[in-house]
């Protein structure tokens, strides 16, 4: 073999074959970090997120809240049928729900409350509940009702007994 023909087979070889990767370039200490492209398609983002499902769970929030309330009052109607059957009637109007609580004035003996612990409970909106005795509609003993989200029971969204 001619020498030249060797150096020429060699280096047609080596130039053939792709040289090795560069390492890679570190970034200096001031090029660290995110770009300002970067944090605002992450703004963008997490803003459409915010955007499309907040409102979706408020809904799901507020319509809990009414399911929690009309569950509250059959719970309360429990109580009160408890406190019929002790005392042979349900609380007057004046004397109220905290007639559940603390022991009305003129009350015999037959009462073995507390029946609720804590106090007159409230709605879930945190205000108190409506109970008035007799009922002022048909074919109810009494109306027990929660004013609703808007707390004024005029509003029209209020929540009573079945």
């Amino acid at each position: 073999m001619d020498a030249g023909c060797y150096a020429c087979v060699m280096t047609a070889r080596t130039a053939t074959q792709p040289s090795p990767p560069a390492p890679p370039r570190r970034r200096s200490r001031a090029a660290a970090g995110f770009t300002l492209l970067e944090i605002l398609v992450v703004i963008a983002i997490l803003g459409l997120l915010i955007g499309l499902v907040a409102p979706a769970a408020l809904r799901q929030l507020g319509g809990a809240r009414i399911s929690v309330a009309r569950q509250s009052i059959e719970r309360i109607g429990s109580i009160l049928d408890l406190y019929k059957l002790d005392v042979g009637s349900y609380p007057t109007t004046d004397q109220g729900l905290t007639a559940l609580a603390e022991r009305p004035t003129g009350v015999n003996n037959a009462w073995n409350g507390p029946y609720v612990k804590g106090g007159v409970p409230v709605d879930p909106w945190n205000h108190p509940y409506t109970y008035r005795n007799p009922s002022s509609r048909a074919g109810h003993d009494y109306d027990l009702c929660s004013a609703g989200p808007s707390g004024t029971a005029s509003a029209g969204d209020a929540i009573c007994n079945p």
